[in-house]
């Protein structure tokens, strides 16, 4: 199984990245809408949105409302906000799980799946319309790795205090801690020297502000992803990559980070 992972992560992180720097803006639009949708569909999944027409009258509306959003561009920092809200919400909803769970109805799963994914795919595209262009989306990249990867092997050798017992049983309060501080010190390192992010404007302390509220986020959209799944009885969102189930199960941070990464550069003056 673990060389099954690598295998795939090999192959898919390359291909994001080269698709993050080489598409031009339209194609990058209809490409990373397409992920989206497909991150949607699994998402009406862990609804229980499970009949065929419901699940294309869904996508249909998904299209219509992407479509519509870009052409207003100004309108997006407020989808931001409002994504930004979901996610308090959703911290919420994990950090009283499975009391919480009561609340994660069909409707307002349905609704919460518009909000989430179309909140990332407006985060993308405004991160690669905006100062520092695809080198600011690979910076949200290496923040929600970090915060993973570093909260990984932290909690391996130092966790023991249950970050949130019932939705995701491997996760430490001392992983968490790691993986911000991993992130932290990657995120302002690159953000001070990497010559194209010089753009964003951001000075130091912004930066390292900027990878710590981003890592934080990005553990809170990779449990609240976790608590769907427990609360729908599955172990991934879906079977789309190998080793490492759908594709909810590779964005679930990146759904958080992007939109709240998108919205700090939008208000920056």
């Amino acid at each position: 199984m673990l060389k099954l992972r690598v295998i795939t992560a090999l192959i898919a992180a390359p291909t994001v990245i080269a698709a993050i720097f080489l598409l031009p803006a339209t194609a990058f639009a209809a490409i990373f809408f397409v992920l989206a949708a497909l991150g949607l569909y699994e998402w009406a999944h862990l609804s229980g949105i499970t009949r065929a027409l419901w699940q294309a009258l869904y996508l249909a509306g998904f299209a219509a409302l992407g479509f519509g959003l870009l052409q207003m561009p100004t309108a997006w920092p407020a989808c931001f906000a409002v994504v930004m809200g979901f996610w308090l919400c959703a911290a919420i909803v994990v950090m009283t799980f499975p009391g919480s769970a009561m609340v994660l109805r069909r409707s307002v799963l349905a609704v919460a799946g518009y909000v989430v994914l179309l909140g990332t795919w407006l985060g993308l595209v405004a991160l690669n319309r905006n100062a520092g262009g695809a080198w600011s989306i690979l910076w949200v990249f290496v923040i929600v790795w970090a915060a993973d990867i570093g909260g990984y092997f932290v909690g391996r050798q130092f966790g023991r205090r249950k970050l949130a017992l019932l939705v995701s049983p491997g996760k430490t309060w001392e992983g968490a801690l790691g993986g911000v501080v991993a992130a932290a010190v990657i995120g302002t390192t690159l953000g001070t020297m990497v010559p194209p992010l010089a753009s964003v404007g951001f000075d130091t302390g912004q930066w390292l502000v900027a990878a710590i509220l981003l890592a934080v986020v990005s553990v809170f959209g990779d449990l609240f992803e976790s608590a769907l799944k427990r609360a729908r009885g599955v172990k991934d969102s879906g079977t789309l990559f190998p080793g490492h189930g759908g594709m909810l199960d590779r964005i679930d941070a990146l759904m958080a980070a992007l939109p709240c990464f998108a919205f700090v550069v939008a208000q920056h003056p």
